[in-house]
């Protein structure tokens, strides 16, 4: 279930509590504006809804730029609020919290607005602190080098309850995550740099430039090579 739907459906069951406001209850009746950033990253898990979504889309707010992603039915493609191309109806994206999840999904990145250039602005920031160091460990590459277990034991959780936050939160598993960093940090450094691929797959976090060009292959629908050659 995309996680748009998720949440206003969590919405539609009585809201949730507020950790500033206290006991009052945040419901889709209060976002009907956009939120800048620094609100979004606290409240966006439980109270970005479609509308939201669709407002944002629509205006390109660069604003939610990084805290959702738009994914496109009819293409396979997801793309930031921010992205120039053609405006898709409203009837044929989804909404996703991650860029993992979108993946996870089955959309490939847009090549336009490039999704692995985003900044980071996550839903989950600053409500949950276990999250938070995950995904610190995750970006310094805990998972290339280890195993999820290995993670789980720096973080004093079992392999079942993170991988529920992760769900929870970015709608997607920590080693689709890493996967999706791992990719992204290929495509950064094939656009920025002339490195050779086997040194670009090993500072992305691949075991082997093959794997790295698998992984790419399959996400973008082209080698590494031509990537580059964009």
């Amino acid at each position: 279930m995309p996680w748009s739907q998720r949440a206003a459906e969590m919405v539609a069951v009585g809201g949730a509590a507020d950790p500033v406001l206290g006991d009052r209850l945040i419901s889709d009746a209060v976002i009907d504006y956009p939120l800048p950033c620094k609100v979004a990253d606290r409240y966006l898990s439980m109270m970005l809804d479609e509308r939201t979504c669709l407002n944002a889309m629509v205006q390109r707010d660069a604003r939610y730029d990084g805290a959702f992603f738009i994914g496109v039915k009819t293409t396979g493609i997801y793309c930031r609020p921010v992205c120039k191309a053609r405006m898709p109806r409203p009837k044929n994206v989804t909404f996703w919290p991650s860029a993992a999840a979108a993946e996870s999904a089955g959309f490939r990145p847009c090549l336009r607005c490039r999704p692995e250039a985003a900044p980071f602005c996550p839903a989950w920031n600053g409500s949950r602190t276990t999250v938070d160091k995950a995904m610190r460990l995750i970006e310094n590459g805990e998972l290339d080098r280890g195993t999820l277990e290995e993670l789980c034991e720096r973080l004093g959780v079992g392999s079942r309850h993170l991988s529920r936050l992760f769900k929870q939160h970015l709608a997607a598993s920590p080693g689709q995550v890493a996967k999706t960093q791992r990719t992204q940090r290929a495509k950064r450094l094939l656009d920025t740099s002339d490195q050779p691929l086997a040194a670009i797959a090993e500072q992305a976090g691949f075991a082997s430039a093959r794997r790295m060009h698998a992984a790419i292959t399959a996400l973008y629908g082209r080698p590494p090579s031509q990537l580059r050659g964009r």
